[in-house]
Parts: C-alpha cells; sequence; structure tokens
C-alpha cells in the first residue's frame, strides 16, 4: 500500500497510507529505525454506541496537503456515523515531535459525545520484545521506551492537556492482539504498564454541538532520553499546538519559494506538483546528508528488504535535480556524506544506510570461477563526480572541493579511467542500472564518460593537467568506443548492452531499454543526432504501453512487478522516470517552443498519475494505473523536478531566440 502522505523535519519520518492510518515512524535518521515496522498504527473514533477504524470501511476519504506545506490536509467522512473530521499533521522543525489536529463536525443536528483514541503498536529498534509502555500520571501521558529511544504520547481536548483514557497492553503473545482492542467499546481498561511486547492507546472525549464542531489534539515527542520528550511535552504545552503548527506552514511556504523563472506559465497541476515534489523529496532526506530511496516498508513482503538505502547513483541525481532548483545545502551534504565511502579501489559500493554503513547486496565479490569480481553500478561512481562537478559551477564552493577531491575525485577517476575492457575500450563489466545483469550497458557508458569529463574539469582547477588531460582523452575514448560498438547498423539504432567473450568475441542485447535515453541525457550524442534520434522513437514506439494509461516501460518484457504477459500491448509497467527520460529527450532535441509539446504532454502525464497528495511511485499499475512497488520514490520526484526545469530553461531559451510560442516548427 502506498505512503500517500509522508511527513518529517529531517531526522523524523511518519508515513501514512491510503486510509490515513499511520505505518511508518522513523527516528532518529530518515530510512533507519523503523519503529513500527509497517504495523498498523489505529486511529479510531466512538460515537452513539458505535466505533470505526479510519482503516475500515465505510469512510469517504480525501488526503492532501495544504498547499506549499507538509501539513496535511485530511477530510474524512463517515456517512453511517454522520461524523467528518478535518484533520492536520505535521512534523515540528526544531523539535522531533508529530502533532496532528482533529476537528470533528456533526451532520446530523444533534449534540454529540465523540471519543477519539490514538493506537501505537510498538516495534523500537525494529523488533517488539524489550520495550516497555508505561502511563505517565503526572502528565496523564503515555511512555514507550527501549534503551535509548523514547516515544511520549499525548494529548490535548478541553481545559487541560493530557488523555482521558488510557491503556497499556501486550500484542502477538498467548493471543494477545494488542491494547487497541480494548477501545471498539468506547471505553479503555486503564492498565498503567505492559513489557515485552507491547502496544499502548490513549484516547480524549469532546462534546460536539449540533451542526457545530469541536477540536482535539494529540502529539508523539521522539527522543534518546526520557528528558528530551518530557522538555518537548513543556514546549507543546507553553507555545501551544496552534503556534507550532503554523510554524511549520510558514517554514515550508518559505522553504518551497520562490519559484523557478516562467514556472507559472505551466499548467497549475505541473505548477503544484514541482513544489509538491520538492517538499515530499525533502522527506525522504535525512539531515545527516542521506539521500533515501523510499521508505515505504510495505516492499519488506515483495522483496525481502526495503528501499531505505541511499544508492549512490540516485542520491547523485537528485541531488543535482535539487542543485538546479535552488538547494545547494542538501546537494552539499549529499557529497559529504558519499566523501566518508570511496572504498580504496576508488569506487563505491552498491548501496548504503543512512548512517554511512553499507547496505544490503545481492552482487558478488566472486566471478563464475572464483576470481575477484567488483559488485559494482559503475555509474554510481561516475555520478557522483558529475554532482560535485555540478556543485562546484553552482556555488564556487572550494572549499568543499577541496575536501573532496584527493579523497573522492582522484580515486575514483582513476579507477573509471583505468577500469576497461581490453577489446573494446568501454567500461569493463559491471551491473546494470536496474541492478539485474551484468555486463557493458549504454547507460553506465554514458555516465563514466560524463564522470571523467568532470574529473578533468575538476583536475584543472588544482592544476594537475597531466590527471586532467588523461582523465579527458578517456573519456573521449570511451565515447568513440560507444559509437563504434554500442551502435549497431543492422539494427539502424544504438544497444543497451554488450557482452564479450574471453575469446573476444561481442555480443550485442538488442532489447530496448528506456535507459538508452542516458546516451542524450550525458551528452555523449545529441539528441537531435540521426542515431540518437531512431534510438529515442524506437524506444517510444516499442516501450510505450498500449493501454489507456499508457507511459514508458523500463525495457521489453520487464518482469518486475509484471501484471501482463502480453508483452505486444504491455512490454512492462509504465514507471515515471523512463516516461520522464522521453520528455527530456524531446525537450532536448526541440528547435522551437512548439516543438515542446509533446515533453509537456509526458509532463502531464505524470501529473495525471500522482496521488492526489502529489507522491509519486515508481511504477504504476498497467491497466488500472494504481501506485506499484514503493511510493513515493524519490528518484520519480527528483526527475519530475529535472525535467520541468529543463523544459523551462529549454522554453525561455527559445523564446530568447525569437520564436514566438504560437508558431510551428
Amino acid at each position: 500500500m502506498p505512503r500517500d502522505l509522508p511527513v518529517g523535519n529531517g531526522r523524523l519520518l511518519l508515513a501514512f497510507d491510503r486510509t490515513y492510518t499511520l505505518r511508518d515512524v522513523y527516528y532518529p535518521r530518515v530510512g533507519q529505525e523503523n519503529h513500527t515496522q509497517g504495523r498498523l498504527n489505529r486511529f479510531g473514533i466512538w460515537c452513539d454506541g458505535e466505533f470505526a477504524w479510519l482503516s475500515d470501511e465505510g469512510w469517504e476519504r480525501k488526503l492532501r496537503y495544504e498547499d506549499g506545506t507538509l501539513v496535511t490536509d485530511v477530510r474524512l467522512r463517515h456517512p453511517r456515523l454522520g461524523l467528518t473530521l478535518v484533520c492536520h499533521d505535521a512534523v515540528a522543525l526544531e523539535h522531533d515531535l508529530w502533532i496532528r489536529q482533529v476537528e470533528v463536525l456533526d451532520e446530523r443536528g444533534t449534540d454529540r459525545c465523540v471519543r477519539l483514541f490514538l493506537h501505537f503498536d510498538g516495534y523500537l529498534w525494529g523488533y517488539a520484545d524489550g520495550e516497555t509502555a508505561y502511563y505517565e500520571p503526572a502528565a496523564r501521558a503515555l511512555v514507550h521506551y527501549k534503551g535509548k529511544r523514547y516515544f511520549w504520547f499525548s494529548g490535548w481536548a478541553g481545559e487541560q492537556p493530557g488523555y482521558h483514557f488510557f491503556a497499556c497492553g501486550n500484542k502477538a503473545f498467548r493471543g494477545h492482539e494488542g491494547a487497541w482492542r480494548d477501545a471498539e467499546d468506547g471505553e479503555l481498561s486503564g492498565n498503567p504498564i505492559a513489557q515485552g511486547s507491547v502496544d499502548s492507546i490513549g484516547g480524549l472525549e469532546l462534546a460536539v454541538p449540533a451542526h457545530g464542531s469541536a477540536t482535539a489534539t494529540f502529539w508523539m515527542a521522539a527522543g534518546l532520553r526520557f528528558a528530551d520528550v518530557s522538555r518537548i511535552h513543556q514546549v507543546v504545552l507553553q507555545q501551544g499546538p496552534e503556534q507550532l503548527l503554523t510554524r511549520v506552514r510558514r517554514y515550508w511556504r518559505s522553504w518551497v519559494q520562490p519559484d523557478p523563472p516562467r514556472l507559472e506559465t505551466l499548467p497549475p497541476a505541473l505548477q503544484r506538483l514541482y513544489r509538491q515534489s520538492l517538499l515530499i523529496l525533502r522527506t525522504q532526506i535525512d539531515d545527516g546528508g542521506a539521500i533515501v530511496a523510499a521508505n515505504d516498508s510495505d516492499i519488506l513482503h515483495f522483496g525481502r528488504d526495503t528501499y531505505s538505502y541511499v544508492w549512490p547513483r540516485d542520491g547523485a541525481l537528485i541531488a543535482n535535480a535539487l542543485l538546479e532548483a535552488g538547494y545547494p545545502e542538501l546537494a552539499r551534504r549529499f557529497l559529504l556524506f558519499m566523501g566518508e565511502l570511496v572504498t580504496h579501489y576508488g569506487f563505491f559500493l552498491h548501496k548504503y544506510n543512512p548512517d554511512g554503513s553499507a547496505g544490503s547486496s545481492w552482487h558478488p565479490w566472486a566471478g563464475p570461477n572464483g576470481e575477484l569480481q567488483f559488485p559494482i553500478q559503475e555509474d554510481s561512481t561516475a555520478l557522483v563526480l558529475v554532482t560535485l562537478w555540478l556543485y562546484y559551477r553552482k556555488t564556487r564552493d572550494l572549499e568543499l572541493l577541496r575536501s573532496l577531491y584527493s579523497p573522492v575525485v582522484v580515486p575514483c577517476a582513476r579507477f573509471l579511467a583505468s577500469y576497461r575492457d581490453p577489446v573494446t575500450g568501454l567500461p569493463a563489466p559491471s551491473y546494470d542500472l536496474w541492478e539485474e545483469r551484468r555486463g557493458i550497458h549504454a547507460f553506465t557508458v554514458a555516465s563514466v564518460v560524463a564522470g571523467l569529463r568532470a574529473a578533468a574539469e575538476l583536475a584543472r582547477i588544482f592544476g594537475d593537467d597531466p590527471f586532467a588531460e588523461t582523465w579527458r582523452r578517456a573519456a573521449d575514448d570511451i565515447r568513440r568506443a560507444a559509437e563504434q560498438f554500442l551502435y549497431r547498423p543492422e539494427l539502424g539504432r544504438f544497444v543497451r548492452m554488450l557482452t564479450v567473450e574471453p575469446n573476444g568475441e561481442i555480443h550485442p542485447d538488442p532489447t530496448l531499454d528506456a535507459s538508452l535515453g542516458g546516451l542524450f541525457l550525458f551528452d555523449v550524442f545529441p539528441a537531435r543526432d540521426p542515431r540518437m534520434t531512431a534510438t529515442m522513437r524506437a524506444v517510444e514506439e516499442r516501450l510505450w504501453v498500449k493501454t489507456p494509461i499508457g507511459g514508458v516501460a523500463r525495457y521489453e518484457d520487464d518482469y518486475y512487478y509484471q501484471m501482463s504477459r502480453d508483452i505486444e500491448r504491455i512490454p512492462g509497467n509504465p514507471w515515471f522516470i523512463c516516461t520522464l527520460w522521453l520528455a527530456d529527450w524531446y525537450i532536448a532535441r526541440a528547435n522551437s517552443p512548439s516543438e515542446l509539446g509533446r515533453g509537456l504532454e509526458l509532463l502531464e502525464w505524470t501529473a495525471r498519475h500522482a496521488l492526489p497528495s502529489g507522491v509519486l511511485a515508481e511504477q504504476v499499475h498497467p491497466e488500472t494505473g494504481e501506485p506499484l512497488s514503493v511510493s513515493p520514490l524519490s528518484w520519480s520526484h527528483g526527475t519530475y523536478i529535472h525535467t520541468v526545469l529543463r523544459y523551462l530553461e529549454r522554453e525561455q531559451r527559445l523564446t530568447a531566440a525569437g520564436w514566438p510560442a504560437f508558431l510551428a516548427p
């Protein structure tokens, strides 16, 4: 189930699913230590002897954010109960604090007694045992703790802060389901403590007048010590939840401004998605610099692992988009994060945890005969160098460059220049960007050319002319080899991969793959090069999903989350990044504003298939358009930001050159 509404502050991240149920709580790093492990953390309501959890059927839901903020704007209507809830969630800025404000509106025209219940299903440190939940009577709060992890829950309705009802319970033990069951009659047992595998629930009572409303507020503080969460609780009491929510609203509206030039010329839906993409992307970035791929824990049910890792490639491309959008500090933090991770070989590993430790991997260190084989996606190493060069061009931050040149640029560029296939002169085999096959990949080749060009420019700044010349020459040689070996005259286009046998025999893989767009994205070949044009035309023709949903698949017969074996009609599921790469190609090759039309259409396709909150998944169902795999995916949002900026830049450049927008090409 997608995470429709993530909210966070770079340390504390919460994610709500499509039923507005809290599923993931990450702390103290974004993407590391999920203290709920994707379980249902329920929110319920009792009125007139009837009870409903928000995850139940019977609710009419509208899940969005307040415009230009990371404050949720959720409307929930329950016709049978005759009640509407208007809810606002936010994570505070300076404090690791989640606030939920709930306004309850009566639709029956009678005075109502309403009780609201907030449940927490704790898996502190990522597992259930050894946790304690207890009632703190002085503050009328519930506290969960295990080691150096504390979570404090309380609320406010009426004159005095604190819960009106509470219960601590056991779960997953001798048939116990948890304290949440205790709420379904509108009452709570008042059990003051539980240890082991535990949960808790607290309640507030409201008097809702006929055709009127009443408001309750819940909050959760996170900390490493009891003193931390107790202090945050006092902040809530002193400043008031409403003031804290107002601070969050104003901060994010300021953060997401100003708009890039000419953004107002785009359709309103594209403008909104651009701003919301920046905000949603920020929730997936740890303050320590880690740009996390996704934090939707439901992927565990499919892949036995999460996406809560830093892939250097994804992070580098996202950092580039953030640079272009005017957020250099986030790119700087990412580069400093990556600067600590270069191996002694001169490359980056497959992926990393948000604290910089090595992430899980399925890439082996041993080849078929037990020989050393680098378990890498070489594009990841190359693209970090590209990001560093773009960062310097944008900021002229020589201090950062000085700190990263020797430990990052030199060893990585040396590796890229030397790790070559002796037969073709192309980069030696590594895993592709889809992490599925080992070989010489067009996308990797293109990124290595770009990485070596970037390294050469950086070397000249430091007077390392021999390095600069070596790396520039290597980039030129690899480009020529790409022209010679990756372009196949018999097909009239480029191929995605080569395999070279020990005897020197070369086998091209003719499978059409959207990542062939990397050849123009990284400026190896111009977008209007006839060979590039033939390749991208073939990508669009063959990989476009021929259903009412549309969009571009990754490659022919893509098996990942495969929804149909009708390959001619549905070569794979539509991916946002692949569809946006096609838009990038149309934008890059446009010679007049009117030629940008197809690029705009593909941007509009993206907006149509976003969730109402603005969240972009990794891929969507080819028949229904429902999100598939993880959601939100940081790479999807980063690519959308990049493509919008490329569109606006190209349109402005063409218009400035004298092309009226209404003229045909």
